[in-house]
């Protein structure tokens, strides 16, 4: 079977010849082993820096360049293309308030830690009212030149991978508006700005869905996270409130357009998976297993209905062995992948600190024990 063809049937519940496997993203640490490049793809304050100092160019080519190389290199069947910043003149160079801490020209404040080698995080944001919010049934389009990587990736190598494109989640648009306390607090304060703040994103997220398919992929993912390891983090009747009607729409505009849809969120989804479901979810990825959202469970419940994209928790990749990393391979292929609906991803992504060998394990395992018929194993 092709690559591509793993990844349909997984996604169609039906057993292709051998799990599929790929992942949502990889940090720099990996991706600079694996190639031997120094990469600008999710490479945090190197791409942010290169932004600043007007290489966007260099920053598009290498995600294109890099995922393909990837996507060789570990032998996936699946790859995930983010929209890359768009090509202009020019780029606003950051007011530095220290040395990993600036404020953009919109104002929003943003710190990057290179402790932890994470995504900046949003500290302070300007006042929005809910006049300062587009409105949602206005055009929109989408600026192509964000979409440049996903074109090229779908032309290299579309015809034997599937192609993910990641475009802006309209969903739950905290980091868009007024930072994440705010706009949970607006959810019983001013319903109205969170629905029409929702709504506008939503549509800016459906025209990136409309450009993604026009661009060539087979499916797209959207990456904002609704959970903690407690449970959703606005609990699950604000969830259907006001995030369920615009994940439902993010659903339809994908199936509109011929592509599957796979949702990312991190987190304790018990309480939230009937609306993932219900809102036409094809796949979730961010299955985080030592918390409770094991997949022997979820199958159980879910695996008709439901694709799992996961299988490894990260901490095992960081700071476990791997023994450990194969063991829990074979766990997820014996209870999830009967029937189909597997792939085989890590909990979130090849983030900083995870250890070359653990990932090579869990690369080995999915080969070794994932073919189908599974089970000859236990």
């Amino acid at each position: 079977m092709l690559p591509k063809s793993r990844v349909i049937a997984a996604l169609e519940h039906r057993e292709p010849d051998r799990v599929p496997i790929g992942e949502q993203g990889v940090d720099w640490e990996i991706t600079d082993r694996a190639l031997g490049v120094k990469t600008l793809y999710r490479a945090k304050w190197r791409q942010y820096t290169a932004l600043w100092e007007g290489r966007r160019d260099e920053i598009a080519e290498s995600h294109w360049r890099d995922l393909i190389g990837l996507t060789k290199k570990f032998e996936w069947d699946f790859v995930v293309v983010p929209t890359v910043p768009a090509k202009k003149k020019s780029y606003y160079k950051p007011e530095m308030l220290g040395e990993y801490m600036w404020r953009d020209e919109t104002g929003k404040v943003w710190q990057y830690s290179p402790d932890s080698g994470g995504h900046a995080m949003l500290k302070q944001c300007p006042p929005l009212t809910i006049d300062d919010i587009p409105d949602p049934n206005a055009p929109f389009t989408a600026d192509a030149s964000e979409l440049e990587a996903m074109e090229r990736v779908a032309k290299e190598i579309g015809g034997t991978h599937f192609v993910f494109g990641r475009v802006p989640d309209g969903t739950f648009p905290w980091q868009d508006t007024i930072g994440l306390e705010d706009y949970m607090t607006s959810m019983i304060t001013n319903p109205g700005f969170v629905k029409k703040a929702a709504a506008y994103y939503t549509r800016r997220s459906v025209a990136y869905i409309e450009a993604a398919a026009a661009a060539g992929v087979d499916g797209v993912l959207v990456g904002t996270d609704y959970a903690d390891n407690r449970g959703p983090m606005m609990g699950p009747r604000l969830f259907h409130e006001f995030v369920f009607p615009y994940l439902a729409a993010t659903a339809k505009a994908c199936h509109d357009h011929g592509l599957y849809f796979v949702k990312h969120t991190d987190g304790n989804l018990w309480s939230i998976l009937d609306d993932f479901v219900a809102a036409g979810v094809d796949g979730w990825q961010g299955i985080q297993p030592r918390i409770g959202m094991d997949l022997k469970l979820l199958k159980e419940k879910y695996g008709d209905r439901l694709t799992f994209v996961g299988g490894v928790n990260c901490e095992t990749l960081t700071s476990g062995t791997p023994e450990m990393v194969e063991e829990e391979v074979k766990y997820a292929i014996r209870y999830a992948a009967p029937g189909g609906g597997l792939m085989m991803c890590s909990g979130n992504t090849l983030m900083p600190g995870v250890r070359w060998e653990n990932y090579m394990a869990m690369l080995e395992a999915n080969r070794r024990y994932g073919s189908y018929p599974v089970g000859g194993f236990y």
